[in-house]
C-alpha cells in the first residue's frame, strides 16, 4: 500500500500549487469620453493588454482575425465619421499566406481607438459591441465579445458596462463544464477502442480477485489508478507550464498516441495477444522476478499489476478520448488553473467507474454455485470480440498513412468472418482446448448464438456499399470501398460546375462522404467561396476520429443536410491527423519556429492558431473576409439541430 500513500501525497503535495487564482482575460477594455462641444462627442476605446499578449488589427487585409466595432445608438445620438486607431501597430511577415497583403498586423502593450459621435437633445445611449481574439506564442484563446454601454449627453455623466458574451467554443460556466465531462466519461465506454477494455478487465480480474474483501480492494484501487492517470500528469503539465513560464500545454501527445502508426500497431498486437491468451494458447503472468517480489511482499504484490492494468486501459482509450483530453488541456492554456483539472477529474471519476464495477464482479462471480467450463467460454467470446475490435486500431493507421490495406469491405469481411465463427462457437460446432464438452445447447448460449448471427446478416449487405449506420464509428469510410451497388454520380449544381471543385488539392487521396464535392485546403476554399459567394462550411475532422464517421453517417446522410451543403455552401474537409508529407513549398512555420511539414499537423495548427481548438469534429461556418457566421459545433447528432445551425449561417451571410 505504499505506492499508493505516494500517490496520494504527491497529489497533496500538487494541491497548494494549484491554489492559485483562475487566469484571467489578458485583455481589458476601458473607455473615456471628451466633449468636444456643439454636441459633438469624442469615445476614447483601450484596450490593455497583457504582457505576451496581443489582439489583431482591424483591417481585414492584415488578419483573418481582425478587431471590430459594432455600434448601435438610440435616438439623438449618431455615429459621426470612421473609427480611427490611435496605437501603431507590428506588421510582421505572413507565414501562412492567409492574408491579402501578405503582411499580418497585431498591437502589443495597448490598443486605442477613437470614434466620434453627434448628440441632439439630451443626449442617449451608444452601445460598443467590441469582438476580438487575444493571442500569444503558441496559441489563441477563443474570439470574444464585449459589450460596452456608453450614455452621451445632459442625462448623466458618461457610464460605462461591460459584459463578456460567451465565447465561441461553448465553454460556460464550470458546473456546465463538469456535467459535460461526466457526460463524456460513461459514453466513452461505448467507443470501439474503450469497449474492447471490458474484457480484458474481467479476465485479469476473474483471475486475480482471491477473497471477496481482497477483491473489492483490487477493483477500488483500479478505480483510483485510472483516475489518478487522467489527471495527475494534467495537473503537473500545467504547474510546470505556468512556473517555467514558457510555451502553453499542448495536445500534442494525445495526437500522436491516437494517430501514428506505432502505437496504433502495438495496439493492435496488444490485442491479438490477448485474444490468443483467451483462446487458450497461453496464458499471460508476470515476469516470474515480479512473482517472486510479490510472494515475498504480499501486502505490495498486488498492486503492480492492476497499476499496469489501468495504465493500459488509459492509452488504449487514447484513440477515442484524446480529443476530449486535448480540448481540456487547451483550457489550460488560457490561465485557468481549475478548470481543466476539475474537469479532467470528473471526466476520468465517469469513466473509471463502469470499470471498477467491473472489476468488482468477477469477485462477484466466486460466489456462484456453477462454474468451470463456462468461465473458459467467457473468455473464448470475448476473445473472438478482442479479434474484431483490435482490427479498428489497424484501420486508424492505415487511414491516417494511406497504406490502402484495410478497406471497408476488407474490413468487413474480416468482421462478418469472426462473427460467424462466434456463432458456430456458441452453437457448439468449434472446440478450443479448454472446453469442455458441450452435452446440450442451452436458453441462452442459442439466445447469444441467434443475436451473433443477426449481427453477421445485418453486415452482409455493406459488402456491397449499404451504410450500416450502427457501425459507422467502427468501419472505414464509405469512400475506401471499390464497388457499391447502384452508385452514381452526383450530377452538380450550377455554381459547382468550376474544375476547381471538381479536381480540389489533395482529392487524390481525400474525399467526402456522399459524394459531396468540396475542397480539403483552406486558401483553395476560400478563394472558390468568393468566386462564386457562397459561406464555407468548415469540418475539422480525422481519419481516426469516430464521432467524425458517426456524424456524417447519422447527420450528414439526412437529405435536407446534404441539400444544404450542396447548395449553399461551400465545403472544406481539414484533416488534422493526415500525415501525407507536403511539398516543401507548402510546409508551414508555426509561431514557436516549428516547421509544419504534414497536412495534418498544418490543419491542427490552423485550428488551434484560429480557433482555440484541438477536438474533432469541429464545424465553423465562415462568411466574407473570415467573419465567424454564429457559433461553431461540435459533435451533436440532432439532425434539426444541425440543419438550424446550417440555416443560420446561410442568413448571417446574406445579411
Amino acid at each position: 500500500m505504499k505506492m499508493l500513500r505516494n500517490l496520494f501525497f504527491a497529489l497533496l503535495c500538487v494541491m497548494p500549487m494549484l491554489a492559485v487564482a483562475q487566469g484571467e482575460n489578458p485583455v481589458k477594455w476601458e473607455q473615456s469620453v471628451t466633449d468636444k462641444g456643439d454636441g459633438l462627442y469624442t469615445v476614447e476605446l483601450k484596450a490593455e493588454i497583457g504582457d505576451g499578449w496581443h489582439i489583431y488589427v482591424t483591417d481585414p487585409a492584415f488578419t483573418l482575425n481582425p478587431t471590430t466595432f459594432e455600434f448601435s445608438s438610440s435616438e439623438g445620438v449618431a455615429v459621426e465619421g470612421e473609427l480611427r486607431s490611435l496605437s501603431n501597430a507590428h506588421l510582421v511577415k505572413d507565414e501562412y499566406g492567409l492574408t491579402s497583403s501578405g503582411q499580418e498586423g497585431y498591437f502589443e502593450r495597448e490598443a486605442i481607438f477613437e470614434q466620434d459621435f453627434k448628440v441632439e437633445g439630451k443626449g442617449g445611449e451608444v452601445k460598443v459591441a467590441i469582438s476580438y481574439q487575444a493571442c500569444n506564442v503558441g496559441t489563441c484563446l477563443s474570439p470574444t465579445t464585449e459589450e460596452i454601454t456608453i450614455t452621451l449627453g445632459e442625462a448623466t455623466a458618461p457610464k460605462a458596462e461591460i459584459k463578456a458574451v460567451k465565447d465561441a467554443a461553448g465553454s460556460g460556466s464550470l458546473w456546465s463544464l463538469i456535467i459535460e465531462a461526466v457526460l463524456w466519461g460513461f459514453m466513452a465506454l461505448l467507443t470501439p477502442c474503450v469497449f474492447p477494455m471490458v474484457p480484458m478487465t474481467v479476465s485479469f480480474f476473474m483471475k486475480n480477485s482471491g477473497s471477496a474483501a481482497r477483491g473489492r480492494i483490487n477493483a477500488s484501487l483500479y478505480g483510483l489508478f485510472i483516475i489518478a492517470l487522467y489527471t495527475l500528469p494534467i495537473a503537473i503539465l500545467i504547474i510546470i507550464t505556468r512556473v517555467a513560464g514558457g510555451d502553453a500545454v499542448t495536445a500534442d501527445i494525445f495526437n500522436w498516441l491516437a494517430t501514428h502508426w506505432l502505437p496504433n500497431i502495438v495496439f493492435f498486437i496488444v490485442f491479438m495477444i490477448f485474444a490468443a491468451s483467451f483462446f487458450g494458447a497461453f496464458e499471460i503472468t508476470m515476469p516470474s522476478a515480479l512473482v517472486n517480489k510479490s510472494d515475498a511482499q504480499s501486502d505490495r504484490g498486488g498492486i503492480g499489476g492492476i497499476f499496469f492494468m489501468a495504465l493500459t486501459l488509459v492509452l488504449v482509450s487514447f484513440s477515442c478520448t484524446g480529443p476530449i483530453v486535448g480540448s481540456v488541456l487547451i483550457k489550460s492554456t488560457s490561465g485557468e488553473v481549475w478548470s481543466p483539472i476539475v474537469t479532467m477529474l470528473a471526466f476520468s471519476t465517469a469513466f473509471a467507474l463502469p470499470f471498477t464495477i467491473f472489476a468488482f464482479f468477477p469477485s462477484l462471480l466466486k460466489k456462484l454455485p456453477r462454474g468451470g467450463g463456462w468461465l473458459n467460454s467467457v473468455k473464448v467470446v470475448l476473445g473472438f470480440i478482442e479479434v474484431a475490435l483490435g482490427f479498428k486500431f489497424l484501420s486508424v493507421a492505415d487511414q491516417v498513412y494511406h497504406w490502402n490495406l484495410l478497406d471497408r469491405e476488407v474490413y468487413l469481411a474480416i468482421w462478418i468472418v469472426v462473427f460467424s465463427l462466434l456463432g458456430l462457437y456458441l452453437l457448439g460446432k468449434i472446440k478450443f482446448a479448454h472446453d469442455e464438452d458441450l452435452k446440450h445447447l442451452g436458453i441462452g448460449r442459442l439466445a447469444m448464438a441467434i443475436g451473433v448471427f443477426t449481427f453477421v446478416v445485418y453486415m452482409i449487405p455493406g459488402m456491397w456499399g449499404a451504410p450500416l449506420k450502427a457501425l459507422s464509428g467502427y468501419l472505414p469510410p464509405l469512400s475506401s470501398q471499390d464497388f457499391v451497388l447502384g452508385a452514381q454520380s452526383v450530377a452538380p449544381t450550377a455554381a459547382a460546375t468550376s474544375s476547381d471543385i471538381d479536381n480540389p488539392k489533395y482529392g487524390d487521396f481525400l474525399h467526402l462522404p456522399h459524394g459531396l464535392k468540396g475542397f480539403f485546403d483552406m486558401k483553395e476554399a476560400e478563394a472558390y467561396a468568393e468566386k462564386v459567394g457562397k459561406p464555407i462550411f468548415i469540418d475539422f475532422t480525422g481519419h481516426g476520429c469516430v464521432n467524425c464517421r458517426e456524424m456524417e453517417a447519422r447527420v450528414w446522410a439526412d437529405p435536407t443536410v446534404q441539400q444544404i451543403l450542396r447548395e449553399e455552401y461551400v465545403i472544406v474537409a481539414l484533416y488534422t491527423d493526415d500525415k501525407m508529407k507536403l511539398e516543401k513549398s507548402d510546409w508551414v512555420t508555426a509561431k514557436n519556429g516549428d516547421v509544419l511539414k504534414t497536412l495534418g499537423a498544418i490543419n491542427a495548427n490552423y485550428a488551434l492558431t484560429r480557433f482555440g481548438v484541438n477536438a474533432q469534429p469541429y464545424y465553423v461556418l465562415q462568411g466574407k473576409e473570415g467573419a465567424i457566421l454564429g457559433e461553431p459545433r461540435g459533435y451533436d447528432l440532432s439532425v434539426e439541430g444541425f440543419v438550424e445551425f446550417l440555416r443560420k449561417g446561410v442568413e448571417e451571410y446574406n445579411k
